[in-house]
């Protein structure tokens, strides 16, 4: 049997037995001693298996459970979730620069490993043939500075930079939540001069300063019926409700997507799809409609059917401008 088998095994003796000698793991595992002796400070070590020596018993047992880390031997193989999650932890660890936290990380990397390893392969195979790609990384220059004052329920002042007008505005704001999407950070934030909640990307961020006022305080119910409304990262209660209709090439990936969680979809008698989607904000919305090109028909509503018009329509006039490339 491989080491995994024999970690499953050595788990079900000492669950069954209250104590286990040496020679019964030994003839059971079918192992020499040195192997048995690394599998059990493996356990003990990287699994957190509570594994004793009981000299009055002449064997192995598990210690009474105590205040440290709950035991359990990880299952064969983990869900799409659990492998993502893994992954992306391990990934974000490694990518970290060396820092005063390095010395408490190293012990988390090497718990991670043991994890995926007990799925019965080795750290190292897994993160070669299992994969996360991301989008290029920017690292925000002030996210630390939001960090400490989501944190510290701190008021901040913020210029920040409207790429879409390419202007810098200056505003007050108490941040609430930092949000991760789409490989970019943004702080949701009340903002003090529109009166609302905003999301601001960090990344766009051009001046920061921490103020000593409180910020204001929005229930996490209101938060978390303003992040589940709205549609992506663009905030706003949904106001109107898009309905696309994408072929019966295309709706066999579409109809096991979720773009929101209050979505309505149905199958066509011809094989397309319909999705309706409710939104308040269509510039996100846009460029998901976008990367079907001619295989979905905005339906409605007609603000909705203008607007990708407009974009498709400047989008061809590029085309023409351009000429055809040279040969």
């Amino acid at each position: 049997m491989n080491r995994t088998e024999r970690f499953y095994r050595i788990d079900q003796l000492l669950h069954e037995q209250r104590v286990v000698s040496m020679a019964q793991l030994l003839a059971t595992l079918e192992v020499s001693r040195a192997t048995l002796k690394r599998d059990l400070e493996y356990m003990r070590d990287r699994l957190q298996a509570p594994i004793a020596w009981d000299r009055e018993a002449g064997g192995y047992r598990f210690a009474t459970m105590g205040t440290g880390p709950a035991y359990a031997l990880p299952g064969l193989w983990f869900s799409a979730g659990e492998l993502y999650a893994l992954l992306s932890a391990q990934q974000l660890l490694a990518e970290l620069e060396p820092g005063l936290l390095a010395p408490h990380l190293a012990p988390l990397q090497s718990r991670l490993a043991a994890i995926l390893e007990a799925g019965g392969h080795s750290a190292t195979t897994v993160a070669q043939r299992v994969r996360l790609l991301t989008q290029a990384k920017v690292t925000p220059r002030f996210f630390t500075d939001i960090a400490q004052a989501v944190l510290s329920r701190r008021q901040v002042r913020i210029h920040n930079w409207h790429r879409g007008r390419d202007e810098v505005n200056e505003r007050t704001i108490s941040p609430q939540r930092l949000l991760h999407y789409r490989d970019n950070w943004y702080v949701l934030a009340w903002c003090h001069r529109r009166q609302a909640l905003r999301s601001f990307a960090v990344d766009a961020l051009r001046a920061v300063q921490l103020l000593s006022a409180p910020a204001l305080e929005i229930a996490d119910a209101e938060l978390d019926a303003h992040c589940a409304a709205a549609y992506g990262i663009f905030s706003g209660q949904p106001a109107q409700t898009a309905i696309l209709r994408f072929s019966p090439e295309r709706a066999r990936w579409v109809a096991a997507e979720q773009w929101h969680p209050a979505q309505r979809g149905e199958t066509l008698a011809d094989g397309s799809y319909r999705l309706a989607i409710p939104y308040a904000d269509a510039r996100e919305l846009l460029m998901d409609i976008l990367r079907h090109g001619r295989h979905v028909v905005v339906e409605g509503p007609d603000s909705l059917h203008a607007f990708v018009a407009e974009e498709i329509a400047a989008m061809a006039a590029n085309l023409g401008a351009s000429g055809k490339p040279s040969a």
